[in-house]
């Protein structure tokens, strides 16, 4: 099958963590014997912010990690986009693009015969849906979207003809435990600072645990002010900066736990929906701690999986609890590490899309290329 993917950026995560879950796909796809073409702009947001802050290295090292796996750029004033089309059997478009491509590749569905999907990995269907609005599904077979609620406000407000839920997933290849390292500090945190989506709750859950405990602690991601930097500094919390996510199993080998801040909107308005970093924290097998998040889906076990603090005392009470226990640690690690193999592998993402495709009667033959299989029941 050849598939053509439109998206913000696969080579930059700089404060865009989709592009974790993409490159991960892409890597299953391509293994399953697909050709991937992922189009992303030159010069997008994400990417032209990595080359100001870090050059053209991150780009080189990226290949290392994710060999085989790339970018085509295109220059979204001059784009040829009928020859980029040609030829695929399948278009994938994320939201984190303009409505006039969106709606320019839907136009081209008909004259060239693909099947087109969008996929959703955000939270403007609820907190922004005017901006929805703006785009023309009315050429798409459906929507591809990362949570079950997402999934309903597509079906209540007859956005587009069918619409499937789509969880994002861990890349196992990379993303696998590594406990056995010498350990280097007691608890880190990878995460951006979230516009404000976060400020009170990265206080009370992150920031004020770790200065009452006295722990050697460290936090990495972007777009901190220069009041969180100083927040970081009186709690004795030492700031990383930008962190490759490729490094990042590397770096949860070295701490003891960690913990996950959800931004406001996910915790309020999209509940179920956790992002991509709690796949990837239980992926690498790091104890982890929740502030409060209702998993209704229940894609995990809450207490087995991970801990949940109801509030910054609480977070401080167990984060002690998991340092001071080998035991608590041990099993939180073991177990969350086998719920993500167990259920939430890119590769489970992937079989997913088998059956959506087969049900949106893509042929077996470019389903499974030089494969003799048939879906899995």
């Amino acid at each position: 099958m050849k598939i053509g993917m439109f998206y913000h950026s696969l080579l930059s995560d700089w404060n865009h963590g989709n592009a974790h879950f993409l490159r991960g796909i892409v890597k299953e796809l391509q293994k399953r014997g697909h050709q991937v073409q992922v189009f992303e702009p030159k010069e997008g947001w994400s990417l032209s912010n990595l080359k100001n802050d870090h050059g053209e290295d991150p780009l080189q090292e990226f290949q290392q990690y994710y060999p085989g796996v790339r970018s085509e750029f295109y220059d979204s004033k001059n784009l040829d986009l009928k020859k980029m089309l040609e030829g695929l059997d399948l278009v994938i478009v994320h939201e984190w693009n303009a409505p006039e491509l969106v709606a320019q590749i839907g136009k081209y569905k008909a004259q060239i015969g693909y099947k087109l999907l969008f996929h959703d990995t955000h939270h403007r269907a609820v907190s922004r849906p005017e901006e929805m609005e703006q785009y023309d599904f009315s050429n798409y077979d459906g929507a591809l979207v990362f949570g079950e609620v997402i999934n309903r406000i597509y079906q209540e407000k007859k956005w587009i003809q069918k619409v499937w839920t789509w969880h994002e997933a861990a890349d196992v290849d990379l993303f696998s435990p590594d406990r056995d390292q010498e350990k280097e500090g007691d608890l880190v945190w990878i995460g951006n600072w979230g516009d404000g989506e976060r400020t009170r709750e990265l206080m009370e859950f992150l920031i004020e645990p770790v200065q009452e405990l006295g722990l050697k602690a460290k936090v990495y991601g972007v777009r901190y002010p220069e009041a969180a930097r100083k927040a970081l500094d009186k709690a004795g919390i030492e700031y990383g900066g930008w962190l490759p996510n490729y490094k990042v199993p590397e770096v949860f080998a070295r701490y003891k736990v960690t913990v996950h801040v959800p931004r406001r909107p996910y915790v309020e308005l999209l509940p179920g929906i956790p992002t991509i970093r709690p796949f990837e924290a239980m992926a690498c097998g790091i104890p982890m701690i929740c502030s409060p998040w209702d998993d209704q889906e229940g894609l995990f076990t809450p207490g087995s999986d991970y801990l949940i603090a109801k509030d910054g005392n609480d977070m401080g009470y167990k984060i002690a609890g998991v340092l001071k226990s080998a035991q608590l640690a041990q099993s939180l690690s073991k177990n969350g590490a086998k719920t993500i193999a167990d259920k939430h592998t890119c590769a489970h993402r992937v079989d997913e899309l088998e059956h959506i495709l087969d049900d949106m009667g893509l042929s077996q033959d470019l389903l499974f290329p030089d494969q003799n299989k048939t879906l899995h029941t």
